[in-house]
């Protein structure tokens, strides 16, 4: 695999058991790679083995004034010099590329996780968490696989070199040979500790960097409230915990290379003092000496590839360990048994919601999180709570119903089925969302979000080009031009077209920053509901699309939106009168359950709580005109009725 052939078109099946397991499996995907670096890699290390022959050779050959054998030693040399040189760089080459290739890998692996799971990512691991495991635990996997092909070699030419010294000269090479393993293993009882304390330093740096960013995002509230000398009081502090930790790490990774440094020193010493012994007695040759020397100091060369391969197991295994635990989630949908996209009205059985087929429905939550919780569910995003009573499914007026309101149920009577009889008792299953009658989860995954779109109430730009922004997978009935106007984004228009970098002052040129951080939080509302109108989803859900613009620009968005998604269901979460005068029909929700439905202005007359909502009035501003309010509404129905 190369890296121009990137990316994968399948990368594989990982294994999840464990993160050795998974780094196992990840180096036997690139097994091809792992070869060819070794290959080189043993190029490069036997070439370096020779040169201490060579060189001994040569200092042998002007002990013994021999000519002809020192040229034959300087060609040596000089071959093996360029085959050093050939042998590092292309394992260099190789072992980059095995680097880059499994971390790409990894990428796309979890980037078909998180494609995969959506927003049920987030509620199963933290967005930082996954985010780290992208970034800087991607980096650590990719560093071990490409470790392991150079350790591998090394740990060959090392067999190779103790094994010719001790054929080449027992009585040194023997020694060198005793000592190789203490060498390599000296520090591995370290390691664990240090990785430790690394661990702890990079979770502190975390909390820290956590800590900035949302000191960062928040500062516009923070100076408002007079809180930044908190804040920054908390960031110095974690700081501090971080310098303490990071030097504490420091210090263990310092003895870790004392020892590497000593040992060795120590090694070479006593070669030296032996075999100085032995050339004195005449037992050795001076170019003897001088072979087993060179081969014993750049046998500290591969050595170094040990304590490499160390830490990047023990950098990399934690980090597989996290990457295991994103991969091995699971969506829990029920196996697919629609295949067409289905439409007719939206109907929530656990609420009692339903938004009717090309209406523009508006609905009302006193809490905004119960508002939140109830737009995800529409999409099918959230699984029922199982705290909830969901035995029955509830019309619109509030009473609980056996049966649902929508689509054909076939176990009532009336249709010839069953009833179900005093004494026997089924187990209730999960109730789904219904799009014309189909359950939600009964759709793939792709069908059910082609069917249903929902826009919460913090969506999210993505960086690139306006243009790039609107390129989202859509029915191609809204232009991008009818939805920027829909969502009334004539100054951001204006705003990107004097900071597009093109002559023509092309707004659609023009680079939005991440998240839209160069855009006012109305702006970035409003491009994120162009975005979802250009989509055009046979329902489209949103969560208080007008929150962050004024009430002018509120009108205007709400009346685009109506005027827009006409003959197209629409259903919106919000509180504010002038988008709620202008939906079909107005739903209130109150402790999970519809409790009214009507027009806006028919709600205000006849509703206290719905206006309690709407016109944000206090306990006892509406106790006062409470009876009379009830009167009101008794005198209405009977003479409606």
């Amino acid at each position: 695999m190369q890296i121009r052939d990137l990316p994968y078109s399948d990368p594989g099946d990982p294994d999840v058991r464990s993160g050795p397991r998974f780094l196992i499996w990840l180096g036997r995907n690139q097994l091809r790679g792992q070869l060819k670096a070794l290959s080189w890699g043993l190029l490069h290390q036997c070439s370096l083995a020779g040169l201490p022959p060579a060189i001994g050779f040569a200092v042998q050959a002007v002990v013994d004034r021999s000519g002809s054998r020192l040229a034959w030693a300087g060609g040596l040399i000089a071959v093996l010099g360029v085959l050093i040189a050939l042998g590092d760089t292309m394992l260099h080459r190789s072992a980059i590329t095995n680097w880059i290739t499994a971390a790409a890998r990894v990428q796309q692996l979890l980037a078909r996780k998180t494609a995969e799971l959506g927003s049920a990512l987030t509620r199963r691991v933290a967005a930082g968490e996954v985010v780290a495991v992208s970034t800087g635990d991607v980096e650590k996997i990719g560093w071990f696989v490409e470790a392991l092909s150079r350790f591998a070699a090394a740990a060959a030419a090392l067999v190779l070199i103790c094994a010719g010294l001790v054929l080449y000269l027992p009585s040194l090479g023997i020694l060198v040979t005793l000592a190789m393993p203490l060498l390599a293993l000296a520090v591995l009882p370290l390691l664990p500790r240090a990785t430790r304390r690394a661990d702890l330093q990079r979770e502190k740096a975390g909390k820290a960097t956590e800590l900035a960013s949302d000191t960062v995002a928040g500062l516009r509230v923070l100076r408002g409230i007079g809180g930044e000398e908190l804040f920054l009081g908390r960031y110095r502090r974690a700081s501090q915990e971080v310098r303490k930790a990071a030097v504490r790490s420091a210090r263990m990774w310092s003895l870790i290379s004392a020892i590497q440094v000593l040992l060795p020193g120590v090694l070479l010493i006593s070669l030296v003092v032996h075999g100085a012994t032995l050339a004195r007695d005449g037992r050795i040759e001076v170019g003897q000496l001088v072979t087993v020397y060179s081969a014993a100091t750049l046998l500290l060369f591969p050595l170094r590839h040990f304590e490499e391969i160390a830490m990047a197991y023990s950098f990399s295994r934690p980090s597989a360990k996290r990457a295991v635990r994103v991969l091995s989630l699971h969506r829990t949908d029920r196996p697919s048994t629609v295949d067409a996209v289905p439409t007719g009205d939206l109907y929530d059985p656990v609420t009692g919601l339903m938004a009717p087929e090309g209406l523009f429905t508006a609905v009302v939550c006193g809490d905004p999180d119960e508002a939140g919780r109830l737009a995800e569910r529409l999409g099918g995003h959230a699984h029922v709570n199982k705290d909830k009573d969901t035995t029955g499914i509830r019309n619109e007026d509030g009473n609980a119903s056996k049966y649902p309101t929508h689509g054909t149920d076939h176990n009532r009577p009336e249709n010839g089925g069953r009833a179900a009889t005093d004494g026997v008792t089924t187990e209730p299953k999960p109730l789904s969302v219904l799009l014309g009658g189909v359950p939600l989860d009964e759709l793939p995954l792709d069908s059910a979000r082609t069917a249903v779109l929902v826009q919460d109430k913090d969506p999210v730009l993505l960086s690139g080009t306006l243009r790039e922004l609107l390129d989202v997978p859509a029915s191609e009935r809204v232009s991008a031009e009818d939805a920027l106007s829909a969502a009334q984004c004539g100054d951001v228009l204006d705003s990107l077209a004097q900071a597009s970098v093109t002559t023509d002052g092309d707004p659609m040129t023009t680079r939005i920053t991440e998240r839209g951080r160069s855009l006012s939080g109305g702006q970035r509302q409003r491009l994120a509901l162009a975005r979802s109108l250009v989509t055009d989803p046979e329902v489209l859900v949103l969560d208080e699309p007008t929150s962050a613009v004024d009430s002018h620009t509120e009108a205007r968005v709400a009346a685009g939106i109506k005027g827009l998604r006409q003959g197209r269901t629409t259903v919106a979460f919000a509180s504010s009168p002038l988008l709620l005068d202008l939906a079909d029909r107005v739903v209130l929700v109150h402790g999970g359950t519809v409790v009214a439905v009507g027009s806006h202005r028919e709600l205000l007359r006849t509703d206290l709580r719905y206006r309690a909502v709407v016109t944000r009035e206090t306990d006892d501003e509406t106790a006062v005109p409470a009876a009379q309010g009830t009167l009101r509404t008794i005198e209405e129905i009977e003479e409606r009725a």
